[in-house]
């Protein structure tokens, strides 16, 4: 292959480093103006009255907008059921009702941030504050509040999987371990906080330039909510300064249309610009969820777990966002990678005044393998064996029918990874089974060192039903021979390197140098739907969509066609939902499998964590660039260790107190683990493009549970919930007390 699997430098380098590459807040027109955004500030209260006559009467003042504004006063990715503009006269039954501090309440369009900024202040609300439900204990009480018009109770979605004989399992079980887990919320906490600009184009168009994981849906959307067809809507995303999903939901998508179309209709044609602050940013856009789950799992004596009895509840928050979707994952692998005859999972949405939960890196899979890693440890341990051996003997396997009922696509080597990564982290595998290492300890007594080992697996593609597919289309110039190829493409580069990868697939699928393909993308007016760059999908899907339209407008240079085009559509294999009485269904297209082990050391005096070695084995099916596949799992890493150690989201009364970065702390340098050894393993996925799995959320799943275990192993005492901060290990270890 002459581009396919080597790691040529990334075609967004040279623009980042130098500051040359334009992120959505460094689009500056010399007649923009500026917009600010009222957030609520409360997190559950109807608003009675708003009077915006003295913020409309600040000089520099241009326009002043409410819910009464709004043509279409909804949006949702899943359900439509969050306002644009919380307030009076809207379309939206409910609208006036807040949710949580971060719902957009008005909008004011000025000359200067200044103007702006003095016109919010002088908005004048008159509140009812209402019951507040800021837990899920609150939230499924039976005498709670019922937050959202519709609904009989705070519960809104439920997942049911019902298979094989539970309760008749459980009685032949050798050992039984039943626990309660908890994990917490954790902030994207993206570089670049939410920003854009508006205009009109040459063609008429409202053109939002804006950061974002899915073109076509941000078009749609904005769309839906100004009552227009998705025709006169553009969407542009320029250089995106991180995602991670939070980027999947309206932040200033919807408003900075809306403020353009209103503009005009008063006979003002002129760009509208926003930057959120920091604080904005983490007030206003969602988080990953916390959940609560409780779990029973039973084995017999010989190693094989029997029976799986789980209950989920997921603090959705104010709003569903993608959260039913989210729940999906976690419903699945409630039962861990591994091939069980008897499962039932109830797994539940529930509404309560918090910042809404949304997609993050994992998407639902960090929290489920949480718990279902630690038991497995539990069992592991409860039957005498080495936590490897265990796992071996119940892992997925070619063949294994899932807890909903359908046999796992060809192409599983969760044993493979798992057997690599436990021979890479020092476990031997002897005629009596699998043996954990000879640890070392320092020679400092406070300080106690362990191995953790976990693994797991997750989807590639969206589930459940949904019609997978992704459109590329390719241009081919010249005369004899391609003098430039054409790539349209609107798939989004978050910084994962999806935009270097379809010049490789582009180049390799042609047959022609990697400088002469020429890149086309992000645009929703000359690129079709991509789908949204998450669920680890966009290096499996545009692959396929781009060797696809390769395949056919090579045929097309053939006959002679000058220049050649192709418009090309992949579809993946068709998914089912849900059953809703069992749950049976065909969830996925296609999984990635990961395993990983970190060696810990805990100071036993002060509480702290130190990762001194993380091994992550992760079958990418084909490596399209290695560097960039070694950048996911290292940034997986950092991020996963960020959530089990040191992030440490806190509100109160529905209030955010960790609303800077000053106070919710991510890991800098000297936090994050001193070691990590990529292991990039490559067995083809049979369905894949060159045999490529996706594998961007991989390395984040199983890494909790891994780090847990280390630290169980070198102190004694294991963790049901984190984050693990210092304060949090030295009560657990008894050395503090309340």
């Amino acid at each position: 292959m002459n581009t396919v699997g080597k790691a040529l430098p990334r075609v967004d380098a040279l623009g980042k480093v130098t500051g040359k590459a334009k992120y959505p807040g460094d689009f500056n027109f010399s007649d923009a103006l500026i917009m600010k955004t009222l957030f609520a500030g409360r997190p559950h209260a109807r608003i009675l009255s708003i009077d915006t006559s003295a913020a409309e009467a600040v000089p520099g003042v241009v326009l002043v907008l409410t819910a009464k504004d709004v043509p279409n006063n909804e949006h949702g990715l899943n359900i439509a059921d969050q306002p644009v503009l919380c307030g009076l006269g809207s379309s939206k039954s409910g609208a006036d009702v807040v949710h949580f501090v971060g719902d957009q309440v008005a909008l004011v369009i000025a000359e200067t941030k200044t103007a702006a900024q003095t016109a919010l202040g002088l908005i004048k609300i008159e509140w009812q504050d209402l019951p507040l439900v800021d837990s899920l204990e609150k939230a499924l009480a039976e005498d709670a509040p019922v937050l959202h018009v519709g609904h009989e109770t705070n519960i809104y979605h439920h997942n049911i999987v019902r298979h094989g004989d539970v309760q008749m399992a459980f009685q032949g079980c050798d050992a039984i371990v039943e626990r309660d887990y908890e994990t917490p919320v954790q902030e994207h906490a993206y570089l670049q906080p939410e920003a854009g600009v508006a205009f009109f184009d040459a063609e008429g168009r409202i053109t939002v330039v804006v950061g974002g994981q899915w073109t076509h849906e941000d078009q749609e959307q904005i769309a839906h909510s100004l009552g227009l067809s998705k025709e006169t809507v553009r969407v542009i995303y320029p250089a995106i300064g991180g995602a991670f999903g939070g980027r999947e939901d309206m932040s200033v998508q919807i408003t900075l249309a809306l403020a353009i179309m209103k503009l005009k209709e008063k006979g003002i044609q002129r760009p509208v610009k926003t930057v959120w602050s920091r604080e904005e940013s983490i007030l206003g856009h969602g988080k990953r969820h916390h959940y609560q789950m409780h779990a029973k799992w039973g084995a017999t004596k010989d190693g094989i777990i029997r029976a799986i009895e789980t209950q989920i509840y997921s603090d959705a928050g104010a709003y569903n966002y993608t959260s039913t979707k989210v729940l999906g994952n976690s419903t699945l692998l409630a039962s861990g990678p591994y091939d069980v005859e008897n499962v039932a999972v109830d797994a539940y949405c529930v509404y309560t005044n918090n910042i809404p939960g949304a997609a993050f890196r994992g998407f639902g899979g960090p929290q489920a393998l949480f718990m279902a890693e630690s038991q497995a440890q539990l069992l592991a341990e409860a039957l005498g064996m080495d936590p490897v051996e265990f796992r071996m003997r119940n892992l997925i396997r070619e063949g294994t029918i899932q807890s909903m009922g359908d046999v796992i696509p060809t192409g599983i080597r969760m044993l493979d990874v798992a057997e690599r990564c436990a021979l890479e982290a020092g476990w031997t595998k002897t005629e009596h089974g699998w043996q954990r290492p000879v640890l070392e300890q320092s020679e400092n007594p406070n300080v106690k060192r362990g191995w953790g080992y976990a693994c797991g697996y997750k989807n590639i593609g969206f589930s459940y039903g949904y019609p997978e597919n992704c459109a590329a289309s390719i241009e081919l110039h010249g005369d004899k021979e391609i003098e430039k190829a054409v790539l349209f493409h609107s798939g989004a580069e978050v910084g994962q390197g999806a935009h270097t990868v379809f010049r490789q697939f582009t180049a390799e699928a042609l047959g022609i140098p990697f400088e002469k393909v020429e890149l086309h993308l992000s645009d929703t007016a000359s690129s079709r739907s991509s789908g949204s760059v998450s669920a680890s999908r966009m290096t499996f899907m545009s692959g396929n969509s781009i060797l696809g339209a390769a395949k056919e407008v090579l045929k097309k240079w053939e006959r002679g066609d000058r220049p050649a085009r192709e418009d090309y559509t992949y579809y993946a294999e068709k998914t089912t939902n849900l059953d809703p009485v069992d749950g049976h269904c065909t969830p996925n297209v296609a999984y990635g499998y990961v395993a990983e082990a970190v060696l810990a050391e805990v100071n036993t005096q002060t509480g702290q964590v130190t990762l001194k070695k993380v091994i992550c084995a992760d079958d990418v099916g084909k490596a399209i660039n290695p560097q960039l596949v070694q950048g996911q799992i290292e940034g997986a890493v950092v991020q996963a260790s960020g959530y089990l150690l040191l992030e440490n989201w806190k509100q109160k009364e529905g209030k955010v107190l960790t609303k800077e970065l000053s106070t919710y702390l991510i890991p800098t340098i000297l936090d994050i683990p001193e070691e990590t050894k990529s292991v990039i393993l490559e067995y083809p996925e049979p369905r894949g493009p060159y045999g490529a799995r996706g594998m961007g959320e991989m390395p984040y799943l199983p890494f909790a549970p891994a780090v847990i275990d280390a630290v169980y192993q070198a102190t004694g005492k294991r963790f049901y919930s984190f984050p693990l901060t210092d304060e949090v290990v030295l009560r657990g270890l008894g050395k503090i007390s309340d």
